[in-house]
């Protein structure tokens, strides 16, 4: 798969998405009908290496990231506690290669937020993604609720 080829999926899949492109990332936010300014994040697409985020290695010939938040008690069981979060240009610490393309693994900056990556998923693990990816969806609708409430 490529960027766009995910872009095309997510949605496909998901009602009520943003987009918001900018320097080789493209952020999905969950904002129906424009009620929030930005919409609350959901997931991002990266295709380069970021001055603060470079552990992925990302500028490597057709590598790019899958990016989304999961809640917090769905990433613990995946990976285990959540890491603490790293100094400006620094790297959560945890077990993994950040640069495996096709394994789900920790953010390396946002992992302290539940936030997980994926390297050039293909069709197929992008398809098992779904379930997980729509976890992080009805968090983000959850978020987009309260905070329109609020507004209210």
């Amino acid at each position: 798969m490529t960027p766009d080829d995910v872009a095309v999926r997510l949605l496909e899949e998901f009602n009520g998405l943003a987009v918001t492109a900018s320097w080789g990332e493209t952020s999905f936010f969950y904002n129906p009908g424009g009620l929030l300014p930005s919409g609350v994040y959901f997931c991002t697409t990266k295709d380069h290496d970021g001055a603060n985020d470079r552990a992925s290695n990302l500028d490597r010939e057709g590598v790019f990231r899958l990016a989304f938040g999961l809640p917090f008690e769905r990433y613990e069981s995946l990976f285990g506690q959540r890491p603490g979060r790293p100094p400006k240009g620094g790297v959560v610490d945890v077990d993994g290669d950040f640069e495996a393309t096709g394994v789900l693994g920790p953010h390396p900056v946002y992992a302290w937020m539940g936030w997980v990556q994926i390297l050039s998923p293909t069709e197929a693990g992008f398809d098992q993604l779904l379930p997980l990816m729509a976890e992080s969806y009805a968090r983000a609708a959850e978020k987009f609720a309260a905070s329109v409430k609020r507004r209210r």
